[in-house]
């Protein structure tokens, strides 16, 4: 109904588990990345658990599609059976044929039969069971017995239980501890923070089309408050608010519409004062997630210049939730849409040149640094710094990306966590909102265990992490250097030149032969070689070169004229 009214190819909030809107919190990528090497190389027990609406099942579905054609799944969806009524659903799942005898013992026989066939044709069998808090205990007891049928190197059966945080405790049991002793991988997926719950939001918005924000910053944390960062609940919340905008024939979703949303939602009576009701103090750091700088030369002076598309102010239209001072921030902040994965563009600049010798680093406050006018947070200052960081000259005149592009460079835009930009390892802009909503851009040149080092222009400046990560919503752009092409991902199957250079890159690291009949196909073997990779690198092992995984073997390989992230 709402679709075409926000400019959007289909609803961003269904509460159906589409892994097509699968949003990666720190917690999901470490469970997905497990489930699937559990799945590929072990055998036995993995446990996934969640308080109901986390995201299990849309987790388990992004695994099923993750799986090699030679795996064979036996999902068990309704746990609620006998013994005997559980192994013949596994023989309906897997599409075999059952015995003539239903006795337990002739049932796991013939299984057993056809688990060695299958492993013998170099299949695997994997068994999931979904809302395995309801397993009987004589059923929980038949699956431990089942994990007992094995070669002598291998468990013919891998079993995956999903539930409630009552598996926990059922498995806790003293009697079923012989089972526990078999769960070889251990996951539970907490609801989200607030920081998350901004970005699942905003994430499955870009999905379904949205080219601009909908939600304003109020609104976004309003939805936190009001859905406690269950992602069901988040996605039931913000549908009746689209839909309540609709209503109203109004482009944006504003905190009062959020409350009532969520008052309809969970059938109570939305509070006195919901269209005035007063902001938090954190709520403007959830400002946009806007526009990577790609088009930042299009923006001067805190003016709008004409682009095919509407800019987009980091400060909304004025509303009831707003003040008299967003007019003042809406010109000094001004963001270009011209990619879904975008960044903050600030334009405060330093009052007046500052002729005075840089500083030495000290500890400071990110609160007096973003206030401090002596400090230039503008995106034009970030990129000159980061590009005198590879030693790349920038020009005015044309979108930053671009001018890397001509001098063998990239830009990656991510939005992801603090270890994730330790993994990249390079310096990076870090989009920043201030307490009054205002953006500002820093390049972090060192990081160690408690403390950044940020360049503000031709200032530098020591914080500490915690206070940098009350400003900073996971949103970074680096520069980094493709050395096999313009490709951005290597899928397995492929067959190009830049499957060559990710070979050689991987044998190197791994001290590994490189040897192949066709080593510019991405085959099973070479996978398997990048899978051990992106563990050691703690990224997804999801067997895919992408990006992150790209830079993260650049890193390893200590090429000469890469700078690096330093130790303050």
């Amino acid at each position: 109904m709402y679709t075409q009214f926000f400019g959007l190819t289909e609803k961003p909030f269904s509460i159906t588990p589409d892994p097509h809107f699968l949003f990666m919190s720190e917690r999901h990528a470490e469970a997905l990345a497990h489930l699937v090497y559990g799945v590929t190389e072990s055998g036995g027990f993995i446990q996934l658990t969640g308080e109901v609406g986390t995201g299990k099942t849309t987790l388990t579905r992004s695994l099923l599609e993750r799986l090699p054609d030679t795996v064979d799944l036996a999902a068990i969806l309704n746990p609620r059976l006998t013994v005997a009524e559980f192994l013949c659903a596994i023989f309906d799942e897997l599409g075999i044929a059952r015995p003539d005898s239903t006795s337990t013992r002739d049932l796991v026989e013939a299984l057993n039969q056809h688990l060695l066939h299958a492993h013998e044709r170099g299949r695997k069998t994997v068994l999931l069971v979904d809302e395995a808090q309801n397993l009987d205990a004589d059923v929980l007891e038949q699956l431990r017995l089942l994990t007992n049928l094995e070669t002598a190197k291998q468990k013919l059966l891998q079993i995956i239980l999903v539930g409630q945080p009552e598996l926990r405790t059922l498995l806790a049991r003293n009697d079923l501890r012989q089972l526990a002793q078999r769960i070889t991988g251990r996951y539970h997926l907490e609801a989200l923070n607030a920081q998350q719950t901004i970005a699942y939001v905003r994430h499955r918005m870009a999905v379904a089309g949205a080219s601009s924000e909908v939600f304003t910053s109020g609104a976004l944390w309003e939805v936190h408050r009001a859905a406690g960062g269950i992602p069901r609940l988040t996605n039931v919340i913000c549908d009746r608010a689209l839909l309540g905008a609709f209503s109203e024939e109004s482009h944006k979703v504003t905190r009062g519409i959020v409350r009532r949303a969520a008052a309809e939602v969970q059938g109570t009576t939305a509070p006195a004062g919901t269209a005035s009701a007063p902001r938090r103090p954190y709520a403007l750091w959830a400002i946009t997630l806007a526009a990577v700088a790609f088009g930042i030369w299009g923006v001067t002076n805190g003016k709008k210049t004409a682009t095919p598309t509407a800019a987009v102010s980091t400060s909304a239209a004025p509303s009831q939730e707003q003040t008299s001072n967003n007019a003042a921030s809406e010109q000094k902040n001004v963001m270009i849409p011209l990619s879904s994965r975008e960044l903050r563009v600030s334009n405060r600049l330093a009052p007046l040149p500052d002729t005075r010798p840089a500083p030495k680093p000290v500890t400071a406050t990110m609160a007096n640094l973003l206030a401090d006018g002596r400090f230039d947070t503008g995106t034009d200052t970030a990129f000159a710094e980061l590009f005198a960081r590879w030693g790349a000259p920038l020009r005015n005149g044309g979108p930053p990306c671009s001018q890397a592009q001509l001098q063998g460079l990239k830009c990656a835009f991510q939005v992801g966590s603090l270890r994730l930009l330790r993994t990249m390892n390079r310096p990076a802009i870090l989009s920043l909102v201030d307490k009054d909503g205002d953006a500002h851009n820093a390049v972090v040149i060192a990081v160690d265990e408690n403390t950044m080092t940020l360049r503000f222009g031709n200032q530098e400046q020591r914080v500490a992490i915690n206070d940098v990560m009350q400003y900073w919503l996971g949103e970074f752009l680096v520069l980094w250097r493709p050395l096999h092409g313009d490709l951005d991902l290597l899928l397995p199957g492929t067959r190009d030149p830049a499957v060559q250079w990710l070979r050689d890159a991987l044998a190197n690291i791994l001290s590994l032969p490189a040897a192949s009949d066709d080593p510019t196909y991405f085959d099973t073997a070479l996978r398997r070689q990048l899978q051990t990779f992106q563990r050691t690198r703690r990224l997804e092992a999801d067997g895919k070169a992408g990006v992150q995984t790209m830079i993260a073997i650049n890193s390893a390989r200590a090429l000469p004229g890469t700078p690096y992230l330093e130790a303050p």
